[in-house]
């Protein structure tokens, strides 16, 4: 930036350029304040961010992180984009999932999205929605040469295709014309059922040969990364599963008599897409770049290297308590999926696990997509992270570590294999078990359920959904641990009427007790305990009265350490001599705890606590049902 146009002053003229050495001596600085003495490297060290697979984020990047040349949009290695103008003119194709079995309801709702902004289709035919004799209503009134279709049909796909393409025929739908994803995925089925049903990988092979012959525009498979994710995969395995998955099928559809290309040709890839904003941006950069990689080891020129993405918002992320909050969530999941470029995307309902989507959900979650591209323009710029120092480092480590599980699968005789023999799912387990352990701590915040719960929000209602495909990997949500302690206050609710109470016994003036009565009710409340703060703030004399008139047989004292000090061994004895069975301190207690528990402190609670466990045990303690 200059002073003037011509002037050639910059403004940074007068001051020396600074270096890293000095930046992390000025983080030293500031570390030390908090108790922390560390110094250069170990002073950034400390502000970084581990990430699963080993993988870290620093606080800074310069231009030596840059790993190299990410190409052009459009070029190889594609990782700046598949194609040179980005995914569409328009921005990237919207796609509505619809999995009602009502072939009535699917046809209201699918002409309502796509007067609305939608501009594909994602249906679930079959015994996952519509059935495929019912495809035909369903579809009434939609032109089948503007509104792609992408099916998901499970082991019904050859029925599904054929139906679909018939319907084509009738409608008189030109074959070059015909846009859209069949949605075959038998590797994909074996992931969520266990079950490899016979003839469906030689009846993939075939619809994507008659489509290469016959639907120039229409995409017979999909290599499906969703039951990773969902089984609580991190990046990294979702990546490297899609890899072993994509190999798969290029072996069955070249053994099947189609050129690498051809069979590249073929192939959509699903991904999740998260409300880990740069995670979601970089895997989904990395994997065109991966992808790109095979394509060329294989043979395939750049027509067949450029992959192509659907982008779905997580449904790992997606809570069913407090479910506005989604929201955002996907809000923000969308927008990184579409920055980093995948052609088409999905945006689940707000209350997809719940039920069955209303009206208001569909509508919200195609407006997401819309306002992105329409008021936000994010459409208008092709790989607009591409040049961050950060997003091009991270695109790289992924890379690197995706190839690693990649040849690790491979080495083990290829995703089939590795899913026969557990590989996949003990690798998926042990990542899920370590994030489920922070989650427990409360280490990755859910907001609405481990933080900020409303133990009185009206519950959200929708119609029972298919029963998904089991026996395969498992599914998993963020909220699941939690979900099963408030399910159990709501029973209790419904057969007492009322829930398990914790009285909230604050010492001193609210500035002294604020802080850790706000930490003790969101705990309390995320196990589905009520928090009763009545009177504001009590004392060793006071404090037995508030208890009986809580109706709480659990109480936790909440205050300063030094009002702990002066205060809380009288009133925890206070306490139990009033009758209560447990008694909470919130905080550490130091060098105090000895004579805490001799007067009556049966458990300290504090940030980094496994919140799960501690609920848990209260819920026990007060004899709620499991």
């Amino acid at each position: 930036m200059t002073l003037l146009p011509d002037s050639g002053l910059s403004l940074a003229a007068e001051f020396p350029a600074p270096t890293h050495e000095q930046w992390q001596g000025l983080v030293a600085g500031v570390l030390r304040k908090s108790g922390r003495d560390v110094s250069g490297a170990a002073a950034e060290d400390a502000l970084s961010t581990s990430l699963e697979d080993g993988l870290t984020t620093r606080p800074l990047y310069t231009a030596t992180d840059a790993p190299g040349d990410a190409g052009l949009p459009g070029f190889a290695p594609f990782t700046r984009g598949g194609t040179p103008g980005g995914p569409a003119p328009g921005g990237w194709d919207v796609r509505q999932r619809h999995a009602r079995t009502d072939p009535a309801r699917t046809n209201e709702a699918v002409l309502e999205d796509l007067a609305n902004g939608t501009t594909s289709l994602w249906l679930a035919v079959g015994a996952a929605g519509v059935p495929v004799s019912g495809l035909a209503e369903a579809l009434d009134g939609v032109y089948l040469d503007l509104a792609p279709i992408a099916l998901d049909a499970g082991d019904e796909f050859p029925a599904a295709c054929a139906e679909l393409l018939r319907l084509c025929d009738e409608r008189d739908v030109p074959r070059g014309e015909v846009r859209g994803t069949l949605g075959a995925d038998p590797i994909g089925r074996l992931a969520r059922t266990g079950d490899e049903t016979p003839g469906l990988q030689d009846a993939a092979a075939e619809l994507a040969g008659r489509c290469h012959r016959e639907y120039p525009e229409l995409r017979a498979l999909v290599v499906d990364a969703l039951p990773y994710h969902e089984a609580g995969g991190s990046a990294v395995q979702e990546l490297g599963c899609s890899l072993a998955a994509g190999v798969a099928a290029l072996r069955d559809l070249t053994a099947a008599g189609l050129s690498v290309e051809a069979a590249c040709g073929q192939l959509e890839f699903r991904y999740a897409a998260t409300a880990d904003q740069f995670l979601t941006i970089a895997k989904l950069r990395a994997a065109r770049r991966l992808w790109a990689r095979v394509a060329e080891v294989g043979g395939a020129g750049p027509a067949g290297a450029a992959q192509r993405q659907h982008a779905v918002t997580s449904s790992v992320m997606m809570t069913r308590r407090d479910p506005w909050v989604n929201m955002l969530r996907t809000t923000v999941a969308s927008l990184a999926a579409g920055v980093g470029g995948a052609d088409s995307v999905t945006v689940l309902p707000f209350d997809h696990t719940l039920g069955l989507p209303d009206g208001f959900a569909r509508r919200i979650a195609r407006n997401t997509s819309t306002i992105l591209i329409e008021e936000s323009h994010l459409g208008r710029v092709i790989d607009p992270a591409g040049g961050s120092w950060y997003v091009e480092r991270l695109t790289d480590d992924l890379a690197h570590a995706a190839w690693a599980w990649f040849q690790e699968i491979e080495r083990a005789g290829g995703q089939r294999a590795a899913l026969r023999d557990g590989l996949i799912a003990e690798r998926l387990a042990a990542t899920w078990a370590t994030r489920s352990e922070k989650l427990a701590r409360r280490r990755e915040p859910v907001t609405g359920v481990s933080e900020f719960p409303q133990l009185a929000e009206a519950p959200v209602v929708r119609d029972t959904p298919p029963p998904a495909a089991t026996g395969g990997l498992p599914t998993v949500h963020r909220d699941d641990a939690f979900e099963a302690l408030r399910s159990r206050s709501d029973a209790h609710l419904a057969s007492t009427g009322a829930r398990p109470r914790v009285l909230l016994a604050a010492l001193g003036p609210a500035a002294a007790h604020t802080a850790r009565v706000t930490f003790a009710s969101n705990l309390f409340q995320s196990g589905g305990i009520e928090p009763v703060h009545d009177p504001v703030t009590v004392d060793a004399t006071t404090v037995a009265d508030a208890l009986t008139a809580s109706g709480a047989t659990l109480a936790c004292l909440c205050s300063s350490d030094p009002l702990y000090a002066e205060q809380a061994a009288q009133v925890a004895t206070a306490l139990k001599a009033a009758g209560a069975t447990r008694v909470y301190l919130a905080g550490r207690p130091g060098d105090q705890r000895e004579t805490f528990i001799r007067a009556g402190v049966d458990e300290f609670v504090a940030v980094g606590d496994d919140a799960v466990a501690v609920l848990s045990a209260a819920l026990d303690h007060l004899g709620v049902a499991r």
